[in-house]
């Protein structure tokens, strides 16, 4: 799909067709970064002019949202037969002129449970994702050449849930019309790539698309070639390869070294990577934050507090069986004193390996990293963490909870709770090992509250030690653990002694600005290949 021209002729405002796995912008459709994305780019794209059609599976209850309509039905072959997908509009949570929202519907995409949008095989790594999503990038793909979704001139693909779409364009000779049009693939997260057998197996490329033979080479794992790797296909084949920070594209050039160094990099990618690079292919572009909203009100203690158990009592009631986690959190929130503490960190965050490996990683003492850190905090703070995720890192925090007074870990999330933390806390804590982009350290310093976090991928392009926050780097993860406990304790010191340093941190965090105008400028010019002064002008 390389060889189309740099430009899309004269056209200043394209048409693009944004195909996700997620979009927040729909009630029940976000589980991580890629949702708030999705929901917020549409909008900023609308505002230049350019209508963009979203895309995504109806995962069994968004076609039943109130007001659906069924706009067209388009058959795909799967699995060897030809199977109906209804096509449906709905309505997102805000309107915006050019913007639609469709969902495809169809019995495949709930394959766990109406509503789930990810599903957890334990012994086949992405077997039931696979298949699902390699069915809707089928059925994305035939329903662009059908007209469902309106002229288009730009493919925007994202993360290895849709990378199926151009090795069956490169495959399926009745795609052959998407070959045309400009195709841009974000990544989102390089360590997740949704490898499968290409045969041999109900969920891989030949059980799936019998007729059309073999993968094209284009979608061969480069280490495995046994294997399928939509992540592989989506770098290969897009005219942009979008990365969401300038860093974390850096970063991914290069080879992981996680046993050695922890460095998290190309992920046995990085020489795909590189070609698109050299071929001038790849763009790390910041994701942006949302500013044009409503301040949230400043809690006092008790409501902060009250927040948090509240959200726990909610997680009480409606767990037929008392999850652990909960009871303890609502042990732990009984316990708290009456006056707010003087220092409170907060975290608000999925718990992933991700975001929490560095917290487990031992200390000089070899004790986990969390101690460390609630060492330094002492009897005079209270680091207050929410979130929800694997069930092993849940076990750890919960376990730390129930031996420091000074941690509560609330294992679930609501939008009251985040806004509660990010508005209230004085520090915050983000430790991920990798981190392509980042939102929360964006909304906690929109709220005013300095973060904590790894110098690394977007975190590195957002945070600028002892200006609007804290960043600790390492070439190891001890090396990492030591610096990360020791700017703890330097930024407390600063507070205590300084306080007019202090209050300066935390009015450039508040001052800090990522919009996403700046990113979408970046989109038009340099993943739609359109003159973004053209776009502006064209609106004007």
């Amino acid at each position: 799909m390389n060889a189309r021209s740099e430009h899309l002729g004269r056209v200043s405002a394209p048409r693009i067709l944004l195909v996700a796995s997620e979009n927040d912008a729909l009630p029940g459709a976000k589980a991580g970064g890629v949702g708030d994305v999705v929901r917020d780019v549409p909008r900023e794209l609308s505002r230049r002019g350019c209508s963009v059609t979203v895309v995504t599976p109806s995962y069994g209850h968004l076609a039943l949202l109130p007001g659906a309509i069924h706009r067209s039905t388009v058959r795909v072959s799967f699995r060897g037969v030809r199977r109906a997908v209804r096509i449906l509009e709905v309505q997102g949570r805000t309107t915006h002129q050019g913007v639609r929202h469709l969902v495809l519907d169809h019995e495949f995409f709930s394959p766990h449970g109406i509503g789930k949008i990810y599903c957890h095989d334990a012994d086949a790594p992405f077997a039931t994702d696979a298949s699902k999503f390699a069915f809707f990038s089928a059925a994305a793909a035939h329903g662009a050449v059908a007209g469902a979704f309106g002229e288009l001139d730009v493919l925007h693909l994202n993360d290895w849930h849709t990378g199926y779409l151009p090795a069956l364009c490169e495959s399926d000779p009745g795609l052959g019309p998407l070959r045309e049009l400009r195709t841009v693939f974000t990544i989102h997260n390089l360590a997740l790539q949704g490898q499968r057998p290409s045969d041999g197996d109900e969920s891989s490329w030949a059980a799936w698309f019998p007729r059309l033979g073999p993968p094209p080479p284009a979608l061969r794992d480069p280490h495995q070639p046994e294997l399928v790797n939509p992540m592989a296909a989506g770098i290969r084949l897009a005219d942009a390869v979008h990365v969401v920070s300038p860093s974390y594209a850096e970063e991914i050039q290069r080879p992981s070294a996680v046993r050695v160094s922890g460095f998290y990099g190309g992920e046995g990618l990085e020489k795909e990577l590189r070609a698109a690079h050299a071929a001038g292919r790849v763009f790390g572009i910041l994701n942006g934050c949302e500013y044009h909203v409503e301040a949230a009100d400043e809690l006092g203690w008790p409501d902060v507090v009250a927040t948090m158990h509240a959200e726990v009592r909610r997680l009480l009631r409606v767990r037929p069986v008392v999850n652990g986690a909960h009871y303890l959190a609502d042990e732990r929130l009984r316990a708290v004193p009456a006056v707010r503490p003087a220092w409170l960190l907060t975290t608000v965050s999925r718990v992933a390996e991700q975001k929490i490996r560095l917290l487990r990683e031992p200390g000089p003492d070899g004790r986990p990293a969390i101690h460390h850190l609630l060492d330094t905090l002492g009897d005079d703070g209270i680091y207050f963490f929410a979130g929800t995720g694997d069930p092993e890192y849940v076990d750890f925090l919960a376990s730390v909870s129930a031996r420091r007074r000074n941690f509560v870990f609330v294992n679930g999330y609501s939008g009251a709770l985040a806004d509660a933390l990010f508005s209230a806390g004085d520090l915050y804590v983000m430790p991920s090992s990798y981190e392509p982009c980042g939102i929360s350290q964006m909304l906690a310093m929109r709220a005013g509250q300095p973060p904590l976090v790894h110098h690394v991928g977007g975190l590195r392009d957002t945070v600028t030690d002892g200006v609007n926050g804290f960043a600790f780097e390492g070439g190891n993860p001890r090396a990492q653990v030591r610096s990360m406990v020791a700017r703890l304790g330097h930024a407390m010191a600063i507070r205590e002694r300084d306080p007019a340093a202090w209050r300066r941190i935390r009015e450039a965090a508040l001052r800090s600005r990522f919009p996403w105008d700046r990113s979408v400028d970046a989109y038009l010019h340099d993943l739609y290949a359109v003159d973004a002064d053209e776009a502006r002008a064209g609106v004007a």
